[in-house]
Order: C-alpha cells, then structure tokens, then sequence
C-alpha cells in the first residue's frame, strides 16, 4: 500500500488466520531487550510520550512502554503528516466506525486498525486474497455474515465490514482479555498468539512479542503509533492488561464510554460525589436507561465505592436538566437506597416458611 508520497506505510494484513510472512518496510526494531536512552526519541521531539507514568493521572493518558518507544519514534516521524491528512479526508469512515464500535461495546480507538489494515481503502486487496478496508480473508468473512462470492464482496462494504470486524474484535477480547494480544491476533491468528503465550509463559506481550511473526509483533507497534499520531496518546487499546490496570484503576470507567465523535462533542462533564443512583438519574431527566449507561459505564458501582466521585458525563440539555433538578434527585437516589437496604435486610429476617421448624 502506497501513501501519496509514494513511501511504503505499512504491508496489508493477509490473514484472519495465520499467514505467510510478508514483505515490511524498514523499520528500526533495536528496541528489543535493551535499555533506551532518553536522547534516542527526546531528539525527535516525543521524549514525554514514555516517561515513567507516575502521576496516574487519566487526563495525561498513559505513557508509551520503553519496549515500543524507538518503533513508534521512527513511524511518527515517517508518516504523522499522511495520517493527519486521512484523519480530515476519513472522518465520514471514522465517524461510521465510532457508531459500529459503540453499538458493540468496544472501543472506538480500534478504527485506527483500518488504517493499519487498508489506508481505509474499500478496494484494497493483498496477495494472499484479503480484501476491503478491514483486510478480511474469504472465509473469515463468510463466517463473519457477509456475502462473498462472483457477484457480491461484501468485504467492500464499509458499514458491512466494520459490523463484522467488530464481532471479530469482540470474540477475539473474549478469547484474551488484553487488546495487545486482540491486535496481534488479528494479524497473525489466534494460534500463533497462543503458541507465543505457551512458549514464554506470558501474556504479556512484551513479554511475549519475540515469540510473534515479525509482522504480528510490528503490527501491534504500528497499530500504536498510529493512536498516537491520531489522539495525540496512548489509551485503553495501546496497553497491556496490567497496564491498563495500573493506569486506569477505578477511573478505567472513563474509557468505557461507547459515544460517537458525535456525542462526545455534544457532551457536557461534571464531577459528582454522594449518594447519587443512575435509575433515579435517568427517570428524572429523561433518559433512556441503556444510554445513560453507554455515557457513564459502571457508574452505580464506582458510587458505591470508597471512591465516590464519578466523572459524570451526559448530553448538554440532559446535564442541565440535572443541574435543575439535582436535590430532588438526590433525595430520590437516597430513598431508592434505603428502601433497597431495608428490603434486604427484612428478606434475611424472614423465615422460608417451607424451612423453618
């Protein structure tokens, strides 16, 4: 695939199954197991992208592991002019992959995969057979729901094919819990992903990652770079699970939100804290339940915590209906727990009249 400049960007994925190895572009992979030094990336200008996080603070965005920060240096300074430009050229595409992705739960970030995959191009096709902006091989995506035959390839499709790399996606986080791993997956197939866990007896991937096909291990570091050039960050889809875990804690909730660029736009956020329920929210501003939850993942579960205090978020007239009326709803929320309380506690005190003697 061939950039206006006429620079190699990245080889197509081949496979949804393992593949042959493909031809990549040169990149400099000494990051391996040695130590980096600052001056290596501070010179091309993104030294802050992968000093030590130790302020946990989820506004900055998590920072680059050492292991990936030569790779993504060079991928930025290669290609951060081409990809801006496709991020104004792509946004009907990416504004279509932001709707799929929230419908399935997933994050939206994992658009950036399409770019990796096609350069979001439609007639894509690599030499072992895989086609369309998700790269997807016949089979695969004949399992997948769409239609791929001498008349229809559906793979073509945008709406189509993103629907069915989302439910790709998705079983694949099912199958490994981590996005790293998600990635490398689809690239190489999930057998080489497992055959790398069982030989290093790790699931982290950069543990994990010399066990890889060198295109699996370059794709996952592409797939980052190419996160930080669009959201000027790293975030939930560029850690490990432990990282995640690390970074993120309580507030991983925040990066659950499955909202449109949209919606994100449109949407007003307010710090909380107190005795607040999201059914009690929802009835009185007038919300559906499934969409206040889509805008504040986990919320009742984080008010219940130590922590109590949730980054509330909610579409600009909905927040002012809250503002409006948020001792009433306060109250509301208040009595709706008490009267739970009481209603458990009565249940443990009465007798199953079948049991008791």
């Amino acid at each position: 695939m061939l950039l206006s400049t006429g620079v190699c960007l990245v080889s197509w994925n081949t496979q949804l199954s393992a593949q042959q190895p493909v031809k990549q572009y040169a990149v400099n992979e000494s990051e391996n197991k040695s130590t980096i030094s600052l001056k290596t990336v501070s010179d091309q200008g993104i030294k802050d992208l992968y000093e030590p996080d130790v302020t946990n603070v989820v506004d900055k965005g998590p920072r680059l592991n050492p292991r990936a920060a030569v790779f993504v240096a060079d991928y930025m300074d290669r290609y951060t002019k081409d990809l801006n430009e496709m991020k104004e050229w792509g946004r009907p595409y990416f504004n279509m992959m932001d709707g799929v992705f929230a419908k399935y739960n997933l994050p939206i970030e994992l658009k950036y995969l399409a770019v990796i995959e096609s350069e979001l191009k439609s007639t894509a096709r690599s030499w072992a057979g895989a086609v369309g902006p998700w790269q997807l091989m016949p089979g695969t995506a004949m399992a997948l729901g769409l239609k791929v035959n001498k008349k229809v390839d559906e793979r073509k499709n945008y709406l189509k094919s993103t629907n069915a790399a989302a439910k790709y996606l998705r079983d694949l986080y099912k199958e490994f819990g981590d996005w790293l791993l998600v990635i490398a997956a689809y690239n190489g197939g999930s057998g080489n992903v497992l055959k790398a866990i069982k030989k290093s007896g790790s699931r982290n991937f950069w543990t994990l990652q010399y066990y890889l096909p060198t295109e699996s291990r370059n794709h996952v570091k592409k797939f980052i770079g190419t996160h930080y050039i669009m959201e000027g960050q790293g975030g939930l889809t560029t850690l490990t699970k432990a990282e995640t875990d690390a970074h993120y804690g309580m507030s991983l909730y925040t990066f659950n939100r499955k909202l449109t660029e949209e919606e994100k736009t449109n949407a007003k956020t307010q710090t909380i804290s107190g005795k607040y329920h999201s059914s009690v929210i929802a009835k009185i501003i007038m919300i559906e339940i499934a969409d206040f939850n889509r805008y504040n993942p986990e919320f009742d579960k984080v008010m219940a915590s130590n922590n109590n205090s949730y980054d509330m978020q909610l579409p600009a007239e909905k927040m002012e209906l809250f503002n409006t009326n948020k001792y009433q709803i306060l109250n509301e929320s208040v009595e709706y727990l008490l009267s739970n309380i009481s209603g458990q506690t009565s249940a443990s005190n009465t007798k199953d009249p079948l049991t008791a003697k």
